[in-house]
């Protein structure tokens, strides 16, 4: 159905009533600031801000999009690499950044309760004094919020050793898309039944929102010790990190950057890695100091039998923080060099590091468009950096069409389209190239059992959503999500 400026009014003033003037966005120069998420290729202005300070505020918005049968959308810092926080320009975009309080940290229970506003990297700084830390850290750590990194099931460096998100999720309160607070699991390690928590974690915005986390808090590690190890070649960097998985050692983070990243990370925070570099690995182990000496030993001597031409040890807390400087800005840096760039996300199998490489090399070569590839190693999370300058005529489109190669690339060596990012706008039109009819329409039928109208973040993750109530099964003709510009068919 299509929104009429009148009934935009009318949903305006309903959540003015319902949450305070202060908190309602329409103005569209304020609205402008919300067109996108990190993802920037997608702008679409909102009708309408929500601002909730607390859980029952944001039940009383989404109760009253529910009432209005306007979609709404979700929203925390912004940081999502896939379009998942994308507005409706019919829709009310919700932003939980408010919802900022860390509502306890429970050492004993070795857990923390948040509101989905709170920083990641906050909650670190509040259990550190308790001997903890929170075990998930994507590289936007100082300034994602815990409400999007479940709904995008986020990863980052230490995903290796410690697994995502959903890893680190023991409960959920969440605002069902009828507006109904409901609550999914708790303290206990894990709830009989269906695992509900689970198909949450991950869901990217279409099950619902997220109001308060209840996560896990690990114990900080006796010893950490940290390697950047430089490589001529991409090549001889990915074999050295399958021989240290090979060989029995798990590290917290194996990342790798080759030398076009380098070079943006240098131009944009001087982390001084070794000249000349085609590849550098950063190597983390963490855990009892016996242990990790041990293995440290067995990293060091693997990465030069694979040719690693110059190796550094971290000698105190400031060095390792140098390392991972040029790492973690990576995403950042690129536009020190480029005008414009996609980043994309995607994992392969380790032992096809190597010949995946190759070819993202062969298909920036044949189109004229630089790859830069920066990645976790360690688990074949691929994040190459599609560089372009939309200026030109036609590297947008040779761009996109690289960066889609690359996903054709993991999908045709077992992997998938997205290791962390998500699906959201950008990557839906890949779902069937992982997945038959059968497959989408199952995972179809859960979205429309937790969302019967199909208000909650509509649009993503799948190229053509169902509707309610459908019989699952190919359809003839056009698709009424179609017919009403909701959806593409490809």
């Amino acid at each position: 159905m299509s929104t009429t400026t009148t009934d935009l009014d009318a949903l305006a003033a309903a959540l003015r009533a319902a949450i305070g003037a202060d908190r309602v966005i329409s103005d569209r120069q304020q609205l402008r600031t919300y067109e996108c998420d990190g993802l920037a290729q997608y702008k679409v202005i909102p009708a309408l801000v929500a601002l909730p300070a607390d859980a029952e505020q944001c039940a009383a918005v989404v109760r009253a999009c529910v009432g209005a049968g306007t979609p709404f959308v979700a929203r925390g810092s912004g940081t999502g690499l896939s379009g998942g926080a994308l507005p409706r320009a019919d829709g009310v975009l919700v932003v939980t950044s408010q919802m900022r309080d860390i509502l306890e940290i429970a050492p004993d229970d070795e857990r923390a309760v948040v509101q989905p506003g709170v920083i990641n990297l906050a909650i670190t700084r509040a259990a550190t004094p308790h001997g903890f830390y929170y075990a998930p850290d994507p590289s936007s750590q100082q300034i994602c919020s815990i409400g999007g990194n479940v709904a995008e099931n986020s990863g980052g460096a230490h995903c290796l050793k410690y697994g995502f998100t959903t890893n680190h999720v023991l409960g959920v309160e969440l605002v069902t898309p009828d507006g109904d607070r409901v609550r999914l699991g708790g303290r206990a390690p894990d709830a009989p039944g269906y695992d509900l928590l689970g198909a949450f974690v991950g869901s990217e915005g279409t099950l619902g929102i997220a109001t308060e986390v209840t996560v896990r808090l690990t114990r900080l590690p006796e010893s950490v010790r940290t390697l950047l190890a430089a490589f001529s070649t991409t090549d001889q960097a990915g074999a050295a990190t399958s021989a240290i998985i090979a060989a029995g050692v798990v590290p917290a983070a194996v990342e790798m950057m080759d030398a076009l990243a380098i070079e943006a990370a240098e131009a944009a925070v001087h982390c001084g890695y070794p000249p000349g570099a085609g590849a550098v690995l950063i190597v983390e182990l963490d855990g009892p100091e016996p242990e990790v000496a041990a293995q440290f030993a067995q990293v060091e001597s693997l990465c030069r039998e694979n040719r690693a031409f110059e190796i550094r040890i971290a000698a105190d807390d400031a060095e390792r923080a140098l390392f991972w400087k040029g790492r973690k800005s990576a995403f950042a840096a690129v536009g020190r060099i480029s005008p414009d760039y996609i980043v994309q996300d995607g994992v392969i199998p380790r032992t096809a590091l190597p010949e995946v490489l190759r070819r993202i090399g062969e298909l920036s070569a044949e189109r004229g468009i630089r790859v830069a590839n920066v990645f976790h190693a360690g688990d074949g999370n691929l994040h190459p950096l599609v560089l372009f300058d939309a200026a030109v005529d036609g590297e947008t489109v040779r761009a996109e069409e690289v960066s889609g190669a690359i996903l054709d690339l993991c999908i045709t060596h077992g992997g998938s389209i997205t290791g962390e990012h998500g699906v959201g706008m950008d990557k839906a039109r890949y779902m069937p190239r992982m997945f038959t009819d059968d497959d989408l329409d199952t995972m179809q039928l859960l979205r429309c059992a937790f969302d019967p109208d199909g208000l909650a973040n509509p649009g993503k993750v799948f190229p053509t959503p169902r509707l309610c109530g459908e019989v699952p099964g190919r359809h003839k003709g056009a698709h009424p999500a179609q017919e009403a510009g909701l959806a593409e068919v490809f």
